[in-house]
């Protein structure tokens, strides 16, 4: 699970291309910020003290999986059929 999360975080740095070192840095900590603010009641709710380890490998955990179930629902799937030079695509 965890490393599901870095390699979310990663590509969010990867996405963010042209911006400045100081730019990624501002931006990741919002986003940390965030996970805090919407999953962090949640796992002090479940039991686990605030500002722990476990209690940060639960906001993790709750915003990976909340990542996961997103993108299953914004899925796309693409169905080609045919031959080379004439294809027939389908979205669903």
């Amino acid at each position: 699970m965890r490393a599901i999360a870095i390699s979310t975080l990663t590509l969010t740095l990867l996405l963010s291309g042209c911006a400045t070192q100081a730019e990624r840095a501002k931006a990741m900590q919002s986003e940390v910020d965030d996970m805090i603010k919407v999953y962090g009641p949640a796992c002090e709710k479940l039991g686990y003290r605030s500002d722990t380890d476990p209690w940060r490998d639960c906001v993790l955990r709750l915003a990976t999986k909340d990542s996961l179930e997103r993108s299953r629902h914004d899925a796309v799937f693409t169905n080609c059929i045919g031959h080379y030079g004439f294809f027939q695509c389908s979205a669903l």
